[in-house]
């Protein structure tokens, strides 16, 4: 009998932790007689809780490779039904001054340059698929007591009252996963170091309805008090919607959460202007501070670091969360890799190998979000003469268009075979595109 409980403890059953058990539980089950891998997904918050990760009322920003993520995995089509708006041209521009870029998927050779879904949507759907695999051991709620990593296994054990059947019981897997957030508990606890940073800026997240429709464009305006995003969202009767991010100082949070919708509205449309006419409604205010943070190492002993335990970014250009699914592809794929050659998928080989293809994606995308915000929130005339005279230049130059339109779209460097749409059994390598 086989000594372990699972393959695979995955810890955090938010959208990147309930993707990557989407895909998990397809590695295996081939001709040879290989058995799929058994997995846990253990989740602290109830399903459908206001404050479960993939359950919130936020909306996500999914660029195009992570659509084809999820086609690889098999679940695109639930999915685009379920409220999924396109992007299909992005309007960058910095207030108050004359530097503008636009950038469209035809640029790109693209059917949309990314999607807009809601996160319960998300949700519903990964939670829908979860449940029909006899592969996934859904442990929600319930939270990890204790991790013990080891040369050849892992011991983890539930808290006291998770469940009365298991909390006192030591189940053995093969390897852990931790997705559960920046603020993960456990990845200190096991000895990774992380690097953080502040940004003094808080996210004031809600959606409005503008008299204008939005047409499938996405705007990004830098303004002196922080970027602020505005997403198009599905319409609300007949009346489009827009999900909007607007980055702010701190100390200026609770004022602007305590104006009633009229001032908030006022002030959010002197800060993005009249391209979308005016702003009459606007939904839930809610306030996320901004952080980046990266750990030191993703793997150690046969814990993997995944999603935000693995990178935290400033959501300027709308790459955190997808950042979290190329996790879930390459790891995917790693692992399939392993499973099919034989080799133990805890190995220090096996897992260096996610470390490594995750390392310039990893170290790329902080350095471009943090250089955004740096550069657009810096007044010194020079460089703002300079950055706009970029933003004008990369909307003249279709080359550079098109290959930062597909850089920013997850389309560059070595691609998993998910991030192609294609699915994992297929056992080839990636390739650069």
């Amino acid at each position: 009998m086989d000594k372990f409980d699972h393959d695979v403890l995955i810890v955090g059953g938010g959208l990147v932790g309930a993707t990557l058990a989407c895909a998990l539980s397809q590695i295996g089950g081939q001709s040879g007689g290989q058995e799929k891998l058994k997995l846990a997904l253990v989740e602290a918050k109830p399903l459908g809780a206001k404050d479960q990760p993939s359950y919130d009322d936020r909306t996500i920003a999914m660029a195009f490779s992570s659509r084809r993520i999820f086609e690889g995995i098999g679940i695109w089509s639930s999915l685009s039904k379920a409220d999924t708006t396109a992007i299909n041209r992005i309007h960058i521009s910095d207030q108050g001054r004359f530097g503008i870029t636009r950038l469209a998927a035809a640029d790109a050779g693209l059917e949309a340059l990314g999607y807009v879904a809601d996160t319960r949507a998300i949700g519903a759907v990964l939670f829908d698929f979860i449940q029909g695999q006899k592969n996934i051991d859904l442990m929600c709620p319930a939270e990890i007591q204790s991790i013990e990593n080891g040369q050849d296994e892992v011991l983890w054990q539930l808290a006291d009252g998770a469940s009365k059947k298991n909390s006192k019981k030591k189940f053995r897997a093969r390897i852990v996963i931790l997705a559960d957030g920046g603020r993960s508990g456990l990845r200190e606890q096991l000895g990774f170091q992380v690097i953080k940073q502040d940004y003094q800026q808080t996210a004031i997240v809600t959606n409005v309805s503008p008299t204008r429709p939005h047409n499938n464009t996405a705007y990004e305006r830098f303004t002196k008090t922080g970027p602020l995003a505005l997403l198009p969202m599905g319409e609300s009767g007949t009346q489009s919607r827009c999900a909007a991010v607007w980055s702010t100082a701190p100390d200026q949070v609770e004022k602007i959460l305590s104006w009633d919708d009229n001032k908030f509205l006022a002030r959010l449309q002197s800060r993005f202007g009249w391209r979308l006419g005016k702003f009459t409604k606007i939904g839930k205010r809610q306030a996320y501070p901004l952080h980046m943070s990266k750990p030191v190492d993703l793997v150690k002993q046969r814990v993997i670091l995944a999603g935000n335990a693995a990178h935290t970014v400033h959501p300027v250009a709308g790459q955190g969360f997808n950042m979290g699914l190329r996790d879930v592809a390459c790891l995917a794929q790693v692992l399939e890799d392993a499973l099919n050659n034989g080799n133990d998928i805890g190995d220090e080989k096996v897992l260096a190998h996610y470390a490594q293809w995750r390392k310039r994606d990893n170290k790329m995308v902080p350095l471009f979000t943090d250089g955004l915000i740096r550069i657009f929130s810096n007044d010194f005339p020079p460089l703002a003469l300079a950055r706009n005279i970029g933003l004008i230049a990369v909307d003249l130059c279709p080359p550079l268009k098109r290959e930062f339109t597909r850089r920013t779209s997850g389309l560059m460097g070595t691609l998993p075979r998910l991030a192609r749409g294609l699915p994992l059994q297929e056992n080839k390598k990636g390739f650069t595109t």
